[in-house]
């Protein structure tokens, strides 16, 4: 399952935004012909530099959000749950809307900064070092990725995508059963099954906290080959801003999974 903000946009799926073709000489020549030039800046293809350049920009914002809720926990504690919905409502707008919106995608960057700033400070509470490990472990896990990737030693394929598809849903069913029963009282270990079932001495949050960071890791190389493919077909420059938000998107997902799976260990 690739990433939702690129496999639902047209300007990457292939469905909507068709590549930019080759000019005939006839039609340079109508052209050339033409009263005024079109906006050179609208006409500007995506690039990987310009696509560097937002996605350094939004995560700025997410930097400065993850500030506030920060120092700010303890003020109003529940402000970053409020911008964990208001986050995730982006999110989906991000990802429904055919046209990238800079705004919004700020937005989101904003929001779900506040969020990790917030939630980070309540495992800093608990578990001293614990966010400067997760970081640390999020930038090894990207830094190899996008490595390996840029190297041509990965690569996303038709077998392994539908791999990750399986197991990813797979994931998913788990995570909310295992929210279901703590919710209901079934379970009440503040992990749930993650820290309550214990395989060879491992607990399961544990070997799933894992499996969690390699879906990322392969979540990255698919959004890294769909920005790719977006510069080979020469879009618009606009869906740079796509680009940014669907790395953004799975970056966030694997630093929780790595909170969580820090927390657990050393628990």
């Amino acid at each position: 399952m690739a990433n939702p903000a690129f496999s639902t946009n047209p300007a990457f799926n292939g469905k909507g935004v068709p590549a930019i073709p080759t000019p005939t000489p006839e039609q340079l020549q109508q052209q050339f012909e033409l009263p005024s030039a079109p906006d050179p800046a609208a006409a500007a293809p995506m690039t990987v530099d310009g696509t560097v350049r937002v996605s350094l920009g939004t995560f700025g914002v997410l930097l400065v959000g993850a500030a506030i809720g920060w120092v700010t926990v303890e003020l109003i504690p529940f402000l970053f749950i409020g911008a964990a919905l208001v986050g995730f409502v982006l999110a989906l707008v991000n990802i429904f809307k055919r046209e990238p919106s800079p705004a919004l995608i700020l937005g989101y960057a904003g929001a779900q900064g506040i969020f990790l700033g917030g939630i980070s400070a309540f495992y800093e509470a608990m578990l001293p070092g614990i966010v400067t490990q997760a970081v640390l472990a999020t930038f090894c896990v990207v830094g190899v990725t996008l490595f390996l990737f840029a190297s041509g030693r990965i690569r996303a394929s038709a077998k392994a995508t539908k791999i990750f598809l399986i197991v990813t849903v797979g994931y998913l069913v788990f995570s909310l059963v295992n929210v279901g029963l703590m919710v209901f009282g079934v379970n009440d270990d503040p992990w749930g099954l993650r820290s309550s079932v214990v395989i060879a001495g491992i607990p399961l949050g544990v070997i799933l906290g894992v499996l969690a960071v390699l879906l990322g890791a392969y979540s990255l190389v698919l959004d890294f080959d769909f920005i790719q493919k977006g510069v080979q077909n020469r879009i618009p420059k606009k869906y740079q801003w796509t680009g940014a938000f669907g790395v953004m998107v799975t970056v966030i997902w694997l630093y929780l999974e790595i909170l969580r799976l820090i927390a657990i260990a050393r628990r």
